[in-house]
């Protein structure tokens, strides 16, 4: 299905809405309870003004724009697609460095093909060393619902496979502008479906589930946990959202802050919206704006990661503090000096050590459970 060109930047204006951020739910890593941190900020001067990154983030951007990565709102889908992209940076800084591919390099995969609602769906599994039968993740990468695929975001899933000892199933879905909303929902679920169905095939055990995704792919983890609810299937045992696309409104604290962040600005995320939904009143739908929902008890347990130096900080702490309320056990960490799309660098990154260390600790416990 084609969508009609939206302006850029009309999300901002058009369906922004109030969002009540001034105590969100995170973790303190040093005393491991949940406490109350202030988003919003008193003085608006410095709610805008962009941190600092760390220097390995930094190292890893300026390697991006020497690649000749552009910014991703000044080209088409095809463009963007085609450019270099921030695993092609890490790749780039370690061949720089000598660093060596590290143990996840050794995971078993294998590509296979699933059967979707409107045609094939690509994915990798992803299988650890041992016997099994091991948990299975579905997992989701990250692109906006436009961009990237299952070769983009290869080291997360092996990185999650190695640490949480599971098999993983990274599934692609259809995209924006070719395919808009909600086709990558209907694949995610389709794939959550047929990895529980086939948990034999992949050597997996299927009372032992569960999702996750970054970014856009957090959203699409966050939906197949509802729907799974929803629809009474087995249901995952523990949800992973890595900066989840959360809600609608460009306008909250760390859009101001980070709009002209690299490798994701608020002119980017405009962009995603252009190109992946056919209409602006689709943004509205709760399958994006997961904050405003008012059903969401009943969901998994829930780690969520974010990063201070993006746009998306303020919507993924937002939906924290709604499944908190919802009476959801949310594990919710922050990661200061680093940027969107960190998660998988932990060659270069030392914060994404921690937080794949944080994730696999809590997925494991869950299938401990």
């Amino acid at each position: 299905m084609k969508k009609k060109p939206l302006p850029a930047l009309v999300l901002a204006s058009t369906v922004a809405f109030a969002l009540p951020l001034a105590a969100v739910a995170q973790t303190d890593p040093a005393a491991g309870n949940v406490a109350a941190t202030t988003e919003a900020g008193t003085n608006a001067e410095a709610a805008q003004k962009m941190a600092t990154p760390a220097p390995e983030m930094q190292a890893v951007l300026d390697k991006l724009a020497e690649l000749g990565a552009k910014p991703l709102h000044t080209l088409t889908p095809d463009e963007a697609r085609a450019q270099p992209t921030p695993a092609d940076a890490v790749a780039a800084v370690m061949a720089d460095k000598g660093i060596e591919a590290g143990p996840a390099a050794a995971i078993a995969t294998r590509d296979i093909i699933i059967p979707g609602p409107a045609g094939d769906i690509m994915a990798r599994v992803y299988t650890p060393a041992g016997d099994g039968p091991f948990p299975i993740v579905v997992y989701y990468h990250g692109g906006g619902w436009v961009i990237a695929n299952i070769d983009t975001y290869d080291a997360s899933a092996r990185a999650l496979s190695l640490g949480a000892e599971a098999v993983v199933v990274s599934s692609h879905y259809r995209q924006g502008p070719e395919d808009v909303f909600p086709a990558a929902h209907d694949d995610a679920y389709a794939a959550y479906v047929w990895a529980v169905e086939n948990s034999g095939e992949l050597n997996g055990d299927a009372s032992r589930m569960a999702v996750a995704g970054e970014s856009a792919g957090g959203n699409l983890a966050a939906n197949v946990a509802i729907m799974a609810r929803d629809a009474k299937i087995t249901q995952p045992l523990h949800q992973l959202l890595v900066y989840p696309v959360a809600g609608n409104d460009m306008t909250t604290p760390s859009y101001l802050e980070n709009a002209e962040a690299a490798p994701l600005g608020k002119a980017d995320m405009a962009w995603f919206v252009e190109h992946a939904f056919a209409k602006m009143e689709d943004t509205a739908d709760p399958r994006l704006n997961l904050v405003d929902r008012d059903d969401l008890k009943g969901l998994p347990p829930t780690t969520l990661i974010t990063a201070q130096i993006d746009p998306l900080r303020s919507e993924s702490m937002a939906y924290g503090k709604a499944l908190i309320a919802a009476g959801v056990t949310v594990d919710m960490r922050n990661f200061d000096a680093v940027t969107h799309e960190f998660f998988g660098m932990g060659a270069v990154v030392p914060q994404a050590v921690e937080a794949m260390d944080f994730a696999t600790a809590n997925l494991k416990a869950a299938f401990a459970n």
